[in-house]
């Protein structure tokens, strides 16, 4: 079977504010389209609330998602839409070996659909290396890449993988964008996405 190729566009926004030196609030809008804009192919809104198991670098988290999709019907130009509640619970972990900054994220995934339930289960390993500086500080380029395989607890086991690279800029401690380039392998086919990306991190203001 022949694998097609389509590319579209996503927008999204990450935040992540610290409500103190151990907890933080995660929240994020994504909006996929089928074309650059217009054309919504599905609306992501995640949130949840992580708990440090040391400053920075081990966060687990619990959260919930608010998926609504939209499908083309075969030979036609109407689409259907169904919506789909989501529990997870993930665990990041970061390092850095001199320039270089990893990611990992281990994330599990309960997927209440319309009319069925699945588990999924979701590894990302990510990487960045700032460019004109030796870190991730005010004012600097950066390279962005990350690989996620998605395995699902039933069969078909294999879910999709994602290959993703960007190039981004530290606006200041607080924001960052990236703009980069998504290729999104299923069972049967391939869609490549180009991402705009606004991250916000805002600081915990420690009050004595």
């Amino acid at each position: 079977m022949a694998q097609k190729s389509e590319v579209g566009n996503w927008f999204i926004y990450f935040g992540n504010q610290k409500i103190n030196k151990k907890f933080n609030w995660h929240n994020e809008v994504q909006y996929r389209n089928f074309n650059f804009a217009g054309d919504l192919q599905q609306l992501l809104l995640r949130t949840g609330i992580g708990y440090n198991l040391t400053e920075n670098n081990n966060n687990l988290l619990l959260g919930y998602a608010f998926i609504n999709s939209q499908r083309y019907l075969p030979n036609a130009v109407d689409k259907v839409g169904n919506n789909e509640h989501r529990i997870y619970q993930q665990f990041i972990t970061r390092q850095n070996f001199g320039r270089v900054f990893l990611q990992h994220r281990y994330r599990i995934e309960e997927r209440f659909l319309e009319y069925d339930f699945q588990l999924r289960f979701r590894c990302l390993l990510g990487v960045n290396v700032p460019l004109n500086n030796k870190t991730m500080t005010n004012k600097t380029f950066y390279a962005s890449t990350y690989n996620e395989l998605f395995i699902n607890a039933a069969s078909p086991v294999f879910d999709r993988n994602r290959l993703y690279g960007a190039l981004g800029y530290v606006i200041n401690k607080n924001f960052r964008v990236e703009a980069g380039l998504m290729s999104q392998t299923l069972e049967n086919s391939i869609r490549h996405q180009f991402q705009l990306v606004l991250f916000n991190n805002s600081p915990f203001n420690h009050k004595k």
